[in-house]
């Protein structure tokens, strides 16, 4: 008997419909995986193999003959992009947690990727902190120059480091997951001296990681005690994947159902195409309480309108908020670097102030910026404008830590020349 499964689940995993003879339970015994009766159907893998840990094996050495806490790795107080050791906007780095807590550090950056995945590797976060292809012409260090709509400089109105890179599995998705859970957990975690948290920002990788990225952050704030905004063209709530308790494509039903996130505290953005959802992903979405506000509906009403209804069920859930960000909510015009590109999406004119003001205006404890595919595109425009996304991200932190946190502030002096 074969398994009837609708359209939109195979449009949810980017699967072809002309593959559905193939889909379905075994018809024959020859078909059936030999699992003894009882077992759960596992990967098997070899703990004797001397490599089985090594990639999550933090060095011994790692603290040896230094005191805790950041690591400039520049020689200069300043530069061009071209120069210099290419961190995260040549940013000092921190390897510990220790670190993180003796240098008071507000902002964490650090990559993530999950191999095993429909994804595999990206090499987003390596790419994100080349400068060549992500900065261009913006200085770093001493010569920073501040944002023109905050005038902030955040590098320097900020205490922020490159993390390095979450522990990635090179085969396994599954043995990934719950290492970077328990890695954001541990820079969520960090006290600083203002009764504040440091704020991890994840440069990923498929969007899988928002399973283990928003989990993490509730092993610190709690279960049901954390919101989230997601930028996405997809809903990524789909009911099935392949098998597979986590995929890109349903790490909003896993948070949902496995109860880490209420429903009603998740607002969804930019949805839209063929492979986003169906009307049975829709009417989950409203079952579970879920706000969502697809393209349709900023044409429909327009931007300006659709952007405060935004920022109003942002506030109404009034909790920590995560913001998850996959970068093809952006129309593929400026970010064709990505692994599924969807056109009519949103204009970075339209998405940078709804970053500033989310991160000015709102309590917001983790960041992560995905589905950052370099390769696929074969200029800088993909990381320019990705690189953009989190600096205004970081723009907004910096405003909230000077005050400025009325709604939609600029600075006067950029919207009226005085005369």
């Amino acid at each position: 008997m074969k398994i009837k499964l609708s359209a939109g689940i195979f449009a949810a995993l980017c699967f072809p419909l002309s593959a559905i003879s193939y889909m379905g339970a075994p018809d024959t015994a020859e078909e059936v995986d030999p699992i003894d009766a009882g077992e759960e159907p596992v990967v098997r893998l070899n703990p004797d193999d001397p490599s089985y840990d090594v990639w999550k094996k933090v060095r011994a050495d790692i603290q040896e003959g230094r005191e805790p806490g950041p690591i400039n790795v520049q020689r200069y107080y300043g530069g061009t992009p071209w120069a210099g050791i290419p961190t995260f906007f040549h940013l000092p780095v921190a390897l510990t947690p220790e670190d993180l807590k003796a240098g008071n550090v507000e902002v964490a950056i650090f990559g993530a990727e999950l191999i095993g995945d429909m994804r595999a590797r990206s090499y987003g976060p390596q790419e994100m902190r080349n400068p060549h292809r992500s900065e261009v012409y913006h200085n770093w260090g001493a010569f920073a120059m501040p944002e023109l709509d905050s005038g902030l400089a955040a590098l320097q109105e900020l205490t922020i480091v490159d993390y390095g890179d979450a522990p990635t599995e090179p085969m396994s998705i599954e043995r990934t997951i719950p290492e970077i859970r328990k890695f954001v957990a541990s820079v969520a975690g960090v006290e600083l001296e203002d009764e504040k948290r440091t704020i991890p920002i994840i440069i990923g990788g498929g969007h899988a990681l928002m399973y283990p990225d928003a989990a993490g952050l509730t092993d610190i704030y709690g279960k049901g005690n954390l919101s989230i905004i997601h930028f996405d063209a997809h809903a990524d709530q789909a009911p099935v994947g392949f098998g597979h308790f986590v995929t890109h494509g349903n790490p909003v039903r896993q948070l949902v159902e496995g109860g880490f996130v209420k429903g009603e505290d998740i607002v969804q953005v930019g949805l839209r195409g063929p492979n986003s959802t169906d009307l049975s992903g829709v009417e989950w979405n409203r079952s579970n309480g879920l706000r969502y506000h697809m393209m349709a509906e900023v044409v429909e009403r327009g931007w300006a309108t659709v952007m405060d209804d935004i920022l109003k069920d942002v506030r109404r859930a009034n909790k920590p908020l995560f913001i998850s960000f996959d970068v093809d909510v952006i129309d593929p015009a400026f970010i064709p670097g990505t692994s599924t590109p969807e056109p009519a999406g949103l204009y970075m004119r339209e998405a940078l102030p709804l970053m500033r003001r989310l991160c000015a205006e709102h309590h917001v404890v983790g960041v992560e910026i995905v589905e950052l595919r370099p390769d696929s595109d074969p200029g800088y425009t993909s990381l320019l404008n990705a690189k953009a996304i989190l600096r205004q991200c970081l723009n907004g932190l910096a405003m909230r830590k000077k005050g400025l946190t009325e709604p939609n502030y600029l600075n006067p002096k950029i919207i009226d020349d005085g005369v």
